[in-house]
C-alpha cells in the first residue's frame, strides 16, 4: 500500500469520525459536501457519454433535500417528487431538445447522489423518537465520556454501528476476497469473488450481532441478524451499480481528488444504498419486534 494511500486514508477517517460524532449542521454540511463531489464526478461519468444532464439544477435541489431532512425531514420526499418535476420542466425549455437520456440521468443524479445520502443525515441528525443532543453551537455534540458507549445518544451509536457494519463488510471482502476467492462474482466487477462477497456479508453479520446485543435491541437474535443482512447485501450492490457506471462509461476511477484512492463516488460507493433500508428498519420494523 502507497504511502500516498495511507495518508489519505487517515485523513478521510478522521474527518468522517468528526462528521459522525458532532452530528448536527457540522454532519449536515459534511454530507453536503461530499454530495457536491460526488454529483461531480457522476455527471463527468454520464457527459462521457455524450448526455447532458441538468447539473447545476440537480445539485442545487439536492441540497434543498439535506437542509429540509435536517429541519423538517417529514417533507424531503416531497421536496424530491417536486425537484424531480422541476428538473423535467428545466430541461424541456433549453434551447436544446432534451433527450430521453438527459431527463433519465438527470434524476438519477439526484436519486443516487443527492436524495439516498439525505438518509444518512436523518440517521444521525433527526432520527424520530430519538432525544436530540447538542452541547455545542450548530446542534453539535462532543462526548464528555468514552468510557460507556450506552450513555452516548442513540442516533450516535447506531450511525457508528452502521458504519462499523460497512466497514467490516469491504474488510471482509477485500482480504478474505483475495486470499481465498475463486470464483468470479460478475463480469460488471472482475476482481470481485462469490467467496469474497460471502465473507463481506459475514463481517457485517457478526458487527450487527454484537451491536444488537451490546446494546439490546428487541429480539436482538433476530435483529442483528436482518440489520447485518441488510447492510452486507447493500454494500455489495452499491460497490457493483457504481463499477456499472464507470464501466459505462469507459473509465477506471470515478476521479483522482483522493490520492491512491480515485474519487469520492469510488469511497462511498458501498453507503449509497444502506442508510435509507437501515433507515426504515429501525423506523417500520424494529418497533414490532418488542
Amino acid at each position: 500500500m502507497s504511502l500516498n494511500r495511507i495518508v489519505s486514508s487517515i485523513v478521510a477517517i478522521a474527518l468522517a469520525l468528526g462528521m459522525i460524532i458532532l452530528g448536527g449542521w457540522y454532519f449536515t454540511i459534511g454530507i453536503g459536501i461530499l454530495i457536491v463531489l460526488a454529483q461531480i464526478e457522476y455527471f463527468r461519468l454520464v457527459r462521457a457519454k455524450g448526455i447532458e444532464p441538468a447539473g447545476k439544477m440537480t445539485m442545487v435541489v439536492s441540497q434543498l433535500l439535506l437542509i429540509s431532512s435536517t429541519i423538517t425531514p417529514n417533507i424531503t420526499d416531497a421536496i424530491f417528487c417536486l425537484g424531480g418535476t422541476i428538473i423535467c420542466f428545466y430541461l424541456l425549455f433549453q434551447p436544446k431538445m432534451a433527450t430521453i437520456a438527459d431527463i433519465s440521468s438527470s434524476i438519477l443524479g439526484l436519486f443516487y447522489c443527492g436524495y439516498l445520502p439525505t438518509y444518512w443525515v436523518r440517521l444521525r441528525v433527526s432520527l424520530p423518537n430519538t432525544i436530540a443532543v447538542s452541547n455545542l453551537p450548530f446542534d453539535g455534540y462532543w462526548p464528555t465520556s468514552w468510557l460507556d458507549l450506552k450513555a452516548l445518544p442513540p442516533a450516535l451509536t447506531l450511525t457508528f454501528l452502521v458504519m462499523a457494519c460497512i466497514w467490516a463488510a469491504d474488510i471482509g471482502a477485500y482480504t478474505m476476497g483475495k486470499s481465498f476467492g475463486r470464483t468470479k462474482l460478475s463480469a460488471i466487477s472482475p476482481k470481485k469473488t462469490v467467496e469474497g462477497a460471502i465473507f463481506g456479508i459475514m463481517g457485517s453479520l457478526i458487527v450487527a450481532e454484537i451491536g444488537a446485543w451490546y446494546f439490546n435491541f428487541p429480539a436482538w437474535q433476530l435483529s442483528g441478524i436482518i440489520l447485518g443482512s441488510l447492510i452486507g447485501v447493500t454494500t455489495l450492490l452499491g460497490d457493483l451499480t457504481e463499477s456499472m457506471m464507470k464501466r459505462d462509461a469507459g473509465v477506471k476511477d470515478s476521479g483522482q481528488l483522493i490520492p491512491g484512492h480515485g474519487g469520492i463516488l469510488d469511497r462511498t460507493d458501498s453507503y449509497v444504498f444502506t442508510a435509507p433500508l437501515v433507515y426504515y428498519f429501525i423506523t417500520l420494523l424494529l418497533p414490532l419486534m418488542n
